[in-house]
């Protein structure tokens, strides 16, 4: 597999995505919101998992909290709407409460110290019952090409193949197998090839969002840059053939990048792969579009999920990069994608939800 390093994209893991839509919000990733961290718990089983937010913090803190807000709530400098906005409390992100005052709670959540009004954080019994949707389960692929299998033994069939450091979403769990959801469906590998953690959102301070912000519009800027030094090198063309046009909305850079796209449907898929004509694999495909246009991405669609900037899915436009756990593709307008699928279907087009959706990231 081709690993490059990256021209426009965040340190992966820094950030964790709002959830897109309401039926994908147990397991979204999004680069849009708060900071994420990890618990490590590999010898967690599945009916430990929900109590194990509630029991570290509690072990340390007098009040565990979750903040249960359509976007996100503002943290205040005092217990009153007239208080410095100090950061933001984004959905499902966890904390600690320290006091009670007027209404407000005085919360502690990541590197945000401040107040919140009560409405928007649930604690106690509430706080426990939210504590497993809170956390975001992830296998980390550990070998070189992982197999992923129909059912919970290593000599099941195999369902699709997942190469190094990948990160996917677990959807259940037994003392040796997860399930974890790729392209081809759920399937099960054994946790002798993975590492496991939970991630969790905390509240994003104002001083991590400007610098977030920042650099997002440094990798918008850079991207275009290196557009438009390919169209003079190509004497001002963005594309050597085909469509040059993406369907619906968008800057004239998407659509371009979701035209040229889609010229290779029907072109085969080959897993490592990265020849948009002889055969490439998802991320191979997204990397090998960009590439026509001057843009260097990462041969990975887990480190896709942290490059240029997220937007949602309500927000896509032609040529923005749809990431879901262990596959990417680009979005061509219409609620559709363009991407590398499997062996079996090559390139071709998908409706854009026909996964959760984990995040929707923005490169022009």
């Amino acid at each position: 597999m081709i690993r490059k390093g990256l021209l426009i994209c965040l340190a992966a893991g820094l950030f964790v995505i709002q959830p897109m839509q309401a039926d994908a919000a147990q397991i979204s990733l999004a680069l849009s919101g708060g900071i994420t961290s990890s618990l490590d718990e590999s010898d967690t089983s599945d009916n430990e998992m929900a109590g194990v937010l509630g029991e570290v913090v509690k072990d340390n803190y007098t009040g565990f909290c979750i903040a249960k807000v359509s976007s996100y709530v503002n943290v205040r400098s005092e217990p009153s709407e007239e208080g410095e906005v100090l950061g933001k409390l984004y959905d499902k992100s966890v904390g600690t409460v320290e006091a009670e005052e007027n209404g407000w709670y005085l919360i502690n959540s990541g590197n945000v110290h401040g107040y919140v009004k009560n409405d928007y954080v649930a604690i106690g019994v509430d706080a426990d019952t939210l504590a497993k949707e809170a956390g975001t389960r992830v296998a980390v692929v550990t070998t070189e090409t992982l197999r992923v299998r129909q059912e919970a033994t290593t000599d099941s069939s195999i369902l699709g193949l997942i190469p190094m450091a990948e990160e996917l979403i677990v959807t259940d769990e037994t003392e040796d197998f997860v399930k974890v959801s790729i392209e081809e469906g759920d399937g099960w590998v054994s946790k002798d090839y993975v590492d496991l953690r939970t991630d969790y959102v905390y509240a994003e301070s104002r001083e991590e969002e400007k610098a977030r912000l920042a650099k997002e519009e440094a990798d918008r800027q850079a991207a275009q840059k290196a557009a438009q030094s390919k169209v003079r090198s190509q004497g001002g063309s963005k594309s050597n053939s085909g469509p040059v046009g993406g369907s619906g909305g968008g800057s004239a850079s998407g659509n371009a990048v979701a035209g040229f796209a889609s010229q290779f449907v029907g072109n085969p898929y080959v897993y490592g792969g990265s020849s948009l004509t002889n055969g490439t694999d998802c991320s191979g495909f997204v990397m090998s579009v960009y590439a026509n246009f001057g843009v260097g991405l990462p041969h990975s669609s887990t480190a896709l999920r942290s490059c240029g900037y997220g937007v949602s899915l309500a927000e896509a436009q032609p040529g923005d990069i749809v990431c879901y756990s262990g596959h990417v593709g680009i979005y061509v307008g219409n609620n559709t994608i363009v991407h590398a699928s499997s062996p079996s279907t090559g390139i071709k087009y998908s409706s854009a939800t026909h996964k959760n959706v984990l995040a929707v990231r923005r490169i022009f």
